[in-house]
C-alpha cells in the first residue's frame, strides 16, 4: 500500500537553476544578495506593502516585530494560546508578557470580542494569528488598536496570499510575519519575511535586520561609512535560500490554486460525515478567501481523534493533531497570563485533526484519505 505523507517538500520550477545561478553567476550566497532583493520586490509588488524584508524564519520576523514595537519587561501582548510557540517566545525574549484570550469555535482564530476585557495599562500590542490562512476579524482588531494606541502584528505564518476585505493577510496591521518553512504553501526549507506596513518603522527595521547597523544607508550612499546604531541581530537568510524561494514565488498562484482544489475536494467528500454530525468541517470562509494551507476536521473527543489517527496510520496515511495550547505548557504557566476562560481553546485543541495536504498530492490520494475516514465512522 502506497503511503500518503502529511506533508512533502517539492520543486515547483527553477529552484535548482536559481541556486546554481546564485553560486556560479552572482558569486554571492550570503545575505541580502540578488535573489533576496528579487524576493523582497515580489512581496512588495504582489502584496502592495511599502517594505518587505526576508528573514531566516517567521520566528525571526516575530522577534524583529517585538524590537520594532519596543517591547519592554512587563509589557503585555494579547494573542491566542492556540498557536505555535514562536508567537509568544518573540515577546518573552524582550521581557514581554503574553496575555492569552480564547479562540472562536468557527475559525479557531482569536475571539476579537474578548480583546477589550484583556486590556490593561501595560498592553502594548495585539498579535492576531490567522489559523489555516483564514483571516481574523481584522476590522474589529484594528479599531480596538487605534482606540487604545496599540500596535498590531499579524502572525500570518500560514496566510500568504489569503485575503481579508480584498487585502492580503500580513498587510492589514502595522507589521506582518510570513513563513516559508517546508510545511507551508510556498517554501524555502527554513525562511520567513517581515512585512512593514507602517512607513515610519522601515528605517529602524533595516537597522535591526542588519545587526543594528546603518549598513543599508551606507550602500545607498546616505552615509560615508556604516556603524553600530541600534540593537539588532543577524536576521538575513542566505541568498541560496532566497534563490530557492524566488522560484517558488514565481509559481505561487499555481501552487495555491492546486491546494485550493484539493481543499475543495476534501470538503465535498467529507460533507456527508459532517451532515450526520460525525465530524465538523472548517467554516466556509476557509474556502472563499484562504490559500488552501490546512485541511482539518474537528472530531467529537480526544479518544476518537487518537483512534482515528491510529486507524489512518494502519492504512499508511499520516494525519496529525496541532498545537498544545501554550497556556497549559510549562513556560506558559510561568511567564504568561490568561484573560478569561480558555474553554474553546482547551476543547478544540483536543479534537482538531489535520489531514495530508501538499502540492503534489493527487485527487486519488484525497479520495483514499476521505474513504479511510468514512470507513472509520461506519463502525459507529
Amino acid at each position: 500500500m502506497q503511503s500518503i505523507p502529511f506533508n512533502k517538500p517539492f520543486i515547483a520550477g527553477k529552484e535548482l537553476y536559481y541556486i546554481a545561478q546564485a553560486v556560479l553567476s552572482h558569486s554571492r550566497i550570503s545575505g541580502d544578495g540578488p535573489f533576496t532583493k528579487k524576493c523582497q520586490d515580489w512581496l512588495e509588488q504582489t502584496l502592495g506593502t511599502p517594505k518587505a524584508l526576508l528573514t531566516h524564519s517567521c520566528t525571526a520576523a516575530l522577534e524583529m516585530s517585538a524590537l520594532l514595537c519596543d517591547i519592554q519587561p512587563g509589557d503585555e501582548v494579547i494573542m491566542p494560546s492556540f498557536t505555535f510557540v514562536s508567537t509568544a517566545n518573540a515577546f518573552v525574549l524582550r521581557g514581554g508578557v503574553p496575555v492569552f484570550v480564547d479562540i472562536r469555535p468557527d475559525t479557531l482564530n482569536m475571539d476579537e470580542t474578548l480583546i477589550t476585557q484583556a486590556l490593561t495599562s501595560r498592553t502594548k500590542a495585539i498579535v492576531p494569528v490567522h489559523y489555516a490562512g483564514s483571516a481574523c476579524e481584522m476590522d474589529t482588531i484594528m479599531d480596538i488598536a487605534r482606540n487604545h494606541n496599540l500596535r498590531v502584528i499579524e502572525d500570518a505564518a500560514q496566510g500568504l496570499l489569503s485575503t481579508h476585505q480584498n487585502k492580503y493577510l500580513g498587510t492589514v496591521g502595522d507589521l506582518g510575519c510570513l513563513s516559508f518553512h517546508e510545511t507551508k504553501n510556498i517554501i524555502s526549507g527554513e525562511g520567513g519575511a517581515l512585512i512593514i506596513n507602517d512607513p515610519e518603522l522601515i528605517e529602524r527595521a533595516e537597522m535591526i535586520w542588519e545587526k543594528g547597523t546603518n549598513r543599508k544607508k551606507f550602500f545607498r550612499g546616505e552615509v560615508d561609512k556604516y556603524t553600530w546604531v541600534d540593537i539588532g541581530s543577524s536576521y538575513l537568510p542566505s541568498d541560496i535560500t532566497a534563490a530557492f524561494l524566488y522560484a517558488q514565488l514565481e509559481m505561487a498562484e499555481k501552487i495555491i490554486s492546486v491546494r485550493r482544489k484539493l481543499l475543495k475536494m476534501y470538503m465535498q467528500n467529507l460533507q456527508p460525515l459532517a451532515e450526520h454530525g460525525l465530524i465538523r468541517l472548517p467554516s466556509q470562509s476557509l474556502q472563499s478567501c484562504c490559500n488552501g494551507h490546512i485541511m482539518y476536521i474537528i472530531v467529537r473527543s480526544l479518544k476518537e481523534r487518537t483512534d482515528l489517527i491510529n486507524r489512518l496510520n494502519q492504512k499508511c496515511i499520516k494525519a496529525v493533531f496541532h498545537y498544545v495550547p501554550l497556556h497549559s505548557s510549562f513556560m506558559g504557566t510561568k511567564v504568561c497570563r490568561i484573560a478569561g476562560s480558555m474553554d474553546n481553546t482547551e476543547a478544540l485543541s483536543d479534537r482538531v485533526l489535520r489531514l495530508p495536504m501538499f502540492y503534489e498530492m493527487t485527487f486519488k490520494q484525497v479520495s483514499c484519505v476521505t474513504d479511510a475516514i468514512a470507513e472509520f465512522y461506519r463502525c459507529f
